[in-house]
């Protein structure tokens, strides 16, 4: 188990690589096969007790793509909680919007971008 995540967190991840958004695809044709820097990320992965859109465990970098209840008071602060537990784990998070996604891949990839840069630069391996 990854960081602790439990057997039945896998199994519900398995189900929701069959169910991705539109915005979860579109990101996921951009991060697939090691396009993005040569590294390898893994979508709808289990970490703790949660279960992150995208991972790249090279990087320890989590990639979240919100949908519209992100923006509800009640989900912002269990998002907030969820980025300290990961953040605690040593792990990096980065969040786009589904619009985000949508309307503007390219501004979202080069943040991505931007973000493995400055991880490589930090020697994560």
């Amino acid at each position: 188990m990854w960081k602790g995540a439990s057997n039945k967190t896998f199994s519900k991840a398995r189900l929701l690589r069959n169910s991705m958004t539109e915005p979860e695809k579109m990101l996921w044709q951009r991060l697939s096969n090691n396009q993005l820097e040569g590294f390898k990320f893994r979508r709808q992965h289990p970490i703790l007790f949660y279960i992150v859109d995208f991972y790249c465990h090279a990087l320890q970098l989590v990639i979240e793509i919100d949908g519209g209840y992100h923006g509800t008071a009640e989900q912002m602060i269990k998002d907030e909680e969820r980025t300290k537990h990961l953040e605690a784990n040593n792990i990096t998070v980065i969040r786009f919007t589904n619009e985000a996604v949508m309307n503007d891949i390219e501004e979202v990839i080069k943040e991505i971008v931007n973000t493995i840069n400055n991880l490589k630069g930090l020697d994560v391996k």
